[in-house]
């Protein structure tokens, strides 16, 4: 054939075999079954014709996007949106895409979202809350590929980089608060108590052993909502829905109440709005508190007392702390990596505001 290039159609011809199913075997696609027998020509005539499969050109813009994934368990709280805004301003400043994964604290779409992982190849994973349990192996092994931040409880027994809040801590300024301006009794709403939701329980557990270390474990009254909130796709407001309707049945029920506490402050506002509709005074007839002091909290009219945690600038170290690993692993000695675990904690405060005052005396 002198010196003409070798195509795919000499060898076809060569081989009696059509173009495509030449194509299909030295390319290693093989979408339909070949004999061993055909294979084999096909692969000998092209080794005696001198054949070269040609190399795929690669396009500039074809290169993996640099990005991290977040996984969110709720888009409706601010406090997660301000956690998003932490990790995506650092992940924009180091030119990192960020993609959100929201379970909506759902099993399966957590499982589901696991299992795209090694299809989307993300340079970095932040959970921006503890992991179902059931999932606990399944990441750890993850993070022995790629590098994971969870932004966690702390005290949860964890083998990968940490962001950790306190929740027992904040229940437990929560409840100094108010019994340093005298209330006695108390009542604390709650998204649903489950196994799943640690950190829930470590906020009010906090909030219970302050009031028992003063002898009054009977003085708190606790009032959660049915698992089947945790089961529903959540709308904008369903926090803001637990806050209002669980205040509602408060009111009823109890009459000697100085103080109602909001696990978080989505739930406070629906505390605020259901006291103003029974016409009581805040803070005058009921002191109110939240948690995560978010934007509408710091607003005039609302003046929410509450407890900041720093949540933007967690979602920031988060990011900084994949970002540590993947320098790690590019660095000179990556063959030789360190085991390293990061632990992160910022210190609570109290943010006093319009909200609490001292118990009115009866």
């Amino acid at each position: 054939m002198g010196n003409r290039k070798i195509t795919s159609s000499d060898i076809a011809r060569e081989a009696g075999v059509s173009q495509s199913t030449v194509s299909m075997i030295l390319n290693k696609k093989y979408n339909v079954s070949f004999s061993k027998e055909t294979v084999k020509r096909v692969e000998e005539t092209a080794n005696r014709l001198g054949y070269a499969v040609p190399k795929r050109k690669i396009r500039k813009n074809s290169r993996k996007e640099k990005m991290l994934v977040a996984f969110c368990p709720n888009l409706t709280n601010p406090y997660y949106v301000m956690l998003l805004q932490g990790i995506e301003s650092r992940a924009n400043e180091k030119g990192y895409g960020l993609f959100v994964c929201n379970t909506r604290r759902n099993l399966k779409m957590e499982e589901r979202y696991l299992k795209m992982m090694p299809t989307l190849q993300p340079s970095g994973i932040i959970y921006m809350c503890n992991p179902s349990s059931c999932f606990m192996e399944q990441v750890e092994q993850l993070a022995e590929r790629v590098p994971i931040v969870i932004i966690n409880n702390q005290n949860e027994q964890l083998k990968v980089d940490a962001v950790e809040l306190n929740n027992e801590k904040l229940g437990r300024m929560m409840a100094k608060h108010l019994l340093e301006l005298g209330h006695r009794k108390v009542a604390y709403i709650a998204p649903p108590l489950t196994r799943r939701q640690k950190q829930r329980f470590k906020r009010v557990d906090g909030f219970l052993k302050e009031f028992e270390k003063r002898g009054l474990s009977r003085s708190v009254i606790v009032k959660a909502a049915a698992e089947e909130f945790d089961r529903n796709v959540q709308d904008i407001d369903s926090e803001y829905r637990i806050g209002y309707e669980l205040t509602k049945e408060l009111l009823k029920e109890e009459k000697d109440l100085t103080a109602i506490v909001g696990l978080n402050d989505m739930i406070a506002f629906g505390i605020l709005e259901a006291l103003e509709e029974e016409k009581y005074k805040v803070p005058n007839d009921m002191s109110v508190m939240g948690c995560d002091n978010t934007l509408f909290a710091r607003m005039k009219k609302i003046s929410l007392t509450t407890i900041e945690h720093f949540a933007i600038y967690k979602g920031r170290d988060a990011c900084d702390i994949i970002m540590q690993k993947i320098l790690s692993q590019a660095g000179k000695y990556s063959e030789i990596q360190p085991v390293s675990i990061y632990h992160v904690e910022y210190e609570p405060k109290v943010i006093p505001r319009g909200t609490t005052s001292y118990a009115k005396v009866n």
